[in-house]
């Protein structure tokens, strides 16, 4: 794997303002890493997606072959929580730091609201580092270990 910097640029969109084509594109990557890649058969589509107040950020290559690099979903709780989930990168560029662009860009729109994620177990100790603690035991989910994890307003 190489470390050479990618030109990328983090974009953002409301479900309902997202075009069909970039949809597909998120929900192709998703599915490649945590459906095909991780060998989870599962429903990757619970119905969140196209919620009023989801919102989606992707990578777009910026002359890269993949339409998409990584991405990310944000999404409002009805208890006013933040719930971050979804952050994949394409396994071609993983390792780039493009992750921890996504988590840059959402939580400069979080800001000082409380959040919460489920990270696989051993993912936790990214999350840690953007202030995230675990708050519960881990837990299977589909046959991957997870962990629930809050970041409190800041």
């Amino acid at each position: 794997m190489t470390s050479e910097a990618i030109v990328a640029t983090v974009h953002r969109a409301w479900a309902a303002d997202l075009p069909p084509r970039t949809l597909y594109e998120l929900l192709r990557l998703r599915v490649d890493v945590f459906v095909v890649e991780q060998a989870c058969a599962y429903g990757e589509l619970d119905g969140r997606d196209l919620e009023d107040r989801a919102r989606h950020y992707w990578l777009g290559g910026d002359g890269h072959p993949e339409p998409v690099l990584g991405c990310l979903r944000l999404l409002k709780e009805p208890d006013g929580d933040y719930r971050i989930g979804r952050l994949c990168t394409a396994l071609p560029v993983r390792g780039r730091g493009l992750g921890r662009r996504l988590m840059a860009a959402v939580l400069g729109e979080v800001g000082d609201g409380p959040c919460v994620l489920e990270a696989q177990e051993h993912l936790a100790g990214f999350y840690v580092g953007y202030g995230f603690a675990t708050v519960g035991p881990a837990f299977d989910m589909d046959g991957i270990q997870h962990v629930p994890m809050r970041r409190e307003r800041r």
